[in-house]
């Protein structure tokens, strides 16, 4: 709570690190990229990660060397901004995707900060509500230095907001290779499962609230025996209440929670895995034939495609794709992906897919085809960045 509010027992560190704030897993993930192309180009530069989540904080530890430094991004109020801003002295500041701070950008620039967007994306609906706060958002948008856009349509839509100067670099979520100890494991889970059956795998993939209820309707509408269905909540927080409802409705149920490495002998009778842990989404991808995307079904934008895809594993979306709409129309002009117009349909195309093993493969192949193919955007960014910095970064 101290560091939220700017104020820190350690002694202060040297100045000039490169800052960077990732707010939770998602970013610090992708941010990973960032970091080994910012090092690969100047391998001395010193980093203040920042982190607005604990799921952040945790996965950014793991990118620290020696003389980086982490810390809790402030309280958005000038206090707290201007004290963070003191006791860490940064060159440069770096913002992941959308996040915008108008107190804390004001205040960079007036301690000669400079603040860049980066992997920078911005939907129609998020600028429609920009415009509508535009005393504060604008002023927030034209006090950053840079910003370094996912695609051509994000440019534009920042360049409307305020901000002078854009550039298109791409989506730093190509650049993630799922670590291979996580694949093992979930292809490890996946005979355990089966136990020596052929029984194929359907992941519900970030589900959202409002969406496990239609996709258990639909599941309990099909013919026994059912593929298992593997469903893993956006939000750590709703773990138990999803448990819940699946009880309630007379699923069979096991919880990620309650194995250790391997899970324990699987009875027959299991119907649903809940994947309630946090950073494995690698794994339960591994473990799947085919991925339903949460936030897709109901009208919430949609959540990251790219994962599934270079994990190999097929999507199936529903319409609602705003947050990442290029990146969903790459993929379905790729055949890495299909669009359905309701849970229903997407549960019967996902079954579909997972018992057709060779359309499963040869969407699979695709998938990770698609992937690859748009890797690059973190070279592209790090030379953006340093070129900004010149040589103050140390």
């Amino acid at each position: 709570m101290g560091e939220r509010f700017g104020c820190y027992r350690d002694p202060a560190p040297a100045p000039g690190a490169l800052w960077l704030h990732a707010v939770s897993l998602g970013e610090t993930r992708a941010a990973a990229g960032l970091i080994e192309a910012l090092r690969a180009r100047q391998p001395d530069v010193r980093l203040l990660l920042t982190h607005g989540t604990a799921t952040g904080l945790e996965a950014g530890r793991t990118l620290l060397r020696e003389g980086d430094a982490q810390a809790w991004l402030p309280y958005d109020t000038p206090g707290a901004v201007r004290r963070f801003l003191a006791h860490h002295r940064p060159t440069l500041g770096l913002l992941m995707e959308t996040e915008v701070w108008p107190v804390l950008q004001q205040a960079a620039v007036r301690h000669g900060v400079p603040m860049v967007l980066v992997n920078a994306r911005l939907s129609e609906r998020s600028l429609r509500q920009g415009q509508r706060l535009r005393a504060l958002m604008q002023p927030a948008a034209r006090s950053l230095a840079l910003a370094l856009a996912q695609t051509e349509g994000d440019a534009a839509r920042l360049r409307a907001m305020g901000v002078m100067r854009v550039e298109v670099c791409g989506n730093l979520k190509f650049d993630m290779t799922p670590p291979e100890a996580l694949m093992t494991q979930g292809q490890a889970w996946r005979q355990q499962w089966q136990g020596g059956l052929p029984r194929p795998v359907v992941l519900a993939a970030s589900t959202r609230e409002g969406e496990e209820g239609p996709l258990l309707a639909a599941w309990r509408s099909l013919p026994v025996p059912r593929p298992l269905l593997l469903v893993v909540p956006r939000h750590p927080q709703r773990f138990d209440e999803v448990a819940a409802l699946m009880c309630a409705d007379g699923w069979h149920l096991l919880r990620r929670s309650n194995w250790g490495h391997t899970p324990p002998p699987m009875a027959g009778d299991v119907d649903v895995i809940l994947g309630d842990s946090l950073g494995e989404m690698p794994a339960y991808y591994a473990a799947a034939d085919v991925a339903l995307l949460g936030g897709s079904f109901a009208p919430l934008g949609g959540q990251n495609l790219i994962e599934a895809a270079a994990c190999g594993c097929p999507v199936i979306m529903g319409p609602h794709t705003f947050n990442f709409a290029e990146a969903a129309e790459l993929a379905l002009q790729a055949e890495a992906a299909e669009r359905v117009t309701s849970m229903q349909d997407g549960v019967a195309r996902a079954v579909q897919l997972a018992t057709s093993r060779q359309v499963q493969s040869e969407m699979s192949q695709r998938s990770r085809a698609f992937a690859t193919a748009h890797r690059g955007a973190a070279a592209r960014m790090a030379q953006q960045i340093l070129a900004l910095s010149g040589t103050a970064i140390r």
